[in-house]
């Protein structure tokens, strides 16, 4: 029951996911972090099977980070969505990942984007955008009060109501997310909306 999301506002993008590790009826824990700090100025939200998602976001995380130390550029946004769904793509017909993605980051000349990558390497730039059982009713909440040039705290509020209907209309739902943020003062943690703890099983 995966949800991740994420938004763009005026000069920062913000990706919402939630925290919860589970497979098949058990779940293992909920203070797990799905949003990858890509770069300095990117971020990668993903959702899937959590083997592939481990290890497809570090592949392309550390990728990114040998295009530097080569070239001594950092790729756009752009251009690092472009090499995530060509992975994907070469992938497809090899041995798929199993992964879905939403690349958010901020440029320079180009400012704040966001870029839906799916399992089968489809690439958009969107205003908006949202994977898993959550989609359902984030993408429409956000469809009804989305606007490009919210603030930032107008957009953590529609983050937060987004996540309120997760939780009140998903059989379901998780009931932890973390939300990121990426400007031009960087990527970076925003928030963490907790309504479980993680606790840890004492010893019988």
């Amino acid at each position: 029951m995966e949800c991740v999301f994420g938004l763009v506002g005026n000069g920062f993008a913000i990706v919402a996911a939630d925290t919860s590790a589970v497979h098949s009826i058990l779940l293992h824990k909920n203070n797990e972090d799905k949003i990858m700090v890509l770069d300095s100025h990117k971020l990668v939200a993903a959702s899937g099977e959590p083997g592939d998602r481990v290890q497809f976001t570090e592949y392309v995380q550390k990728n990114v980070s040998l295009y530097k130390f080569r070239n001594g550029i950092s790729l756009t946004t752009a251009a690092a969505a472009n090499f995530t769904r060509g992975e994907l793509a070469t992938a497809l017909r090899k041995n798929p990942y199993s992964v879905n993605i939403l690349m958010a980051g901020y440029d320079d000349e180009a400012g704040a984007s966001l870029y839906y990558i799916d399992y089968i390497a489809t690439l958009h730039k969107v205003d908006k955008g949202a994977f898993g059982y959550g989609s359902y009713f984030s993408l429409s909440t956000m469809d009804r009060h989305y606007r490009s040039d919210m603030s930032v705290e107008e957009a953590i509020e529609l983050v937060d109501k987004c996540i309120l209907e997760i939780r009140s209309r998903l059989v379901v739902a998780p009931p932890n997310f973390v939300i990121k943020i990426v400007d031009k003062d960087g990527a970076r943690d925003y928030a963490w909306r907790q309504s479980v703890k993680d606790v840890t099983t004492a010893a019988v």
